[in-house]
């Protein structure tokens, strides 16, 4: 997979990617912190992200020095329903960041699942590494089990392989198939490369199906398996990097000391019965 130069440590770097490899969050929201007039070089607050930063820069947000930078490591997790994935909610809903074990360092998402959805959620003390994942064109298949309430046949689901335009909002190609029909609703599962937001749920409500519940199974490689929810498992670097390549194993500086979170008991309730996924990354 292609992947862009590492920095070398003479060498500047744009400070909202700083902020990223430091852990404290991703690029897109220090980008955001910037805009806000969080953060500060050498005690000057940015009005832009248009700023490359040596490493002897000293950079504050929220006044709050910078922390040093974390060893890449990345964990999957079982995410229930209930809560939002963000470190700071407004209106004071659970998060997935505050139910992880306490001796987990800090971590930022890969992409996000919304409140109601569940299943798998990959989590890294990178935040350039979580924004390359994220990202289409690395062209990992995100696949979800889809239980909905209504009635569509399948030669509906296929003609989302050509993607589909609605309300102005472009969506690209999507599998689907047909699971099985459990009364009044439907199991489906869908898979797809974007991740727009609430996408599976506004395709659905296209064909005349009402969503009650979605899981993400996988991501890329990565399965949720027999996870428990509530559960986190580190990813071994050594499987990271393969599944990476070498080039950006080395760009994402992979390797180093590894350890297991302990996983939280399982919470109540259980995802439907799926065929066994292995765990990890497929080999």
């Amino acid at each position: 997979m292609a992947g862009k130069k590492s920095i070398k440590p003479e060498e500047g770097m744009r400070v909202a990617k700083r902020i990223a490899h430091a852990g404290l969050c991703s690029r897109r929201e220090a980008e955001r912190l910037i805009a806000e007039g969080r953060v500060a070089v050498n005690g000057r607050v940015l009005e832009s992200a248009a700023l490359d930063v040596m490493p002897d820069a000293r950079i504050t947000v929220d006044g709050k020095p910078l922390p040093e930078p974390q060893p890449t490591r990345a964990w999957r997790h079982h995410k229930p329903r209930g809560r939002v994935t963000t470190h700071r909610d407004p209106e004071g809903r659970p998060t997935v960041f505050e139910a992880l074990p306490e001796d987990m360092p800090r971590v930022v998402s890969v992409g996000r699942l919304d409140m109601n959805t569940e299943g798998l959620l990959l989590l890294t003390t990178n935040g350039e590494l979580a924004r390359h994942l994220e990202l289409p064109a690395t062209g990992w298949l995100r696949r979800y089990r889809v239980r909905a309430r209504g009635k569509v046949d399948q030669a509906a689901l296929d003609k989302l392989k050509d993607g589909v335009t609605i309300e102005g909002v472009r969506y690209g190609a999507i599998e689907a198939r047909i699971d099985k029909v459990q009364g009044a609703n439907i199991w489906l599962t869908v898979g797809l490369r974007e991740g727009k937001n609430r996408e599976i749920r506004r395709l659905m409500e296209h064909l005349g199906l009402s969503v009650n519940r979605l899981i993400r199974v996988s991501f890329g490689p990565f399965m949720l398996g027999d996870l428990p929810v509530g559960a986190v498992e580190e990813i071994k670097p050594r499987v990271l990097a393969d599944q990476l390549g070498p080039e950006l194993a080395r760009q994402f500086a992979l390797g180093g000391r590894t350890g297991h979170a302990k996983a939280k008991p399982p919470e109540r309730g259980k995802p439907p019965r799926r065929k066994a996924a292995a765990r990890g990354a497929r080999r």
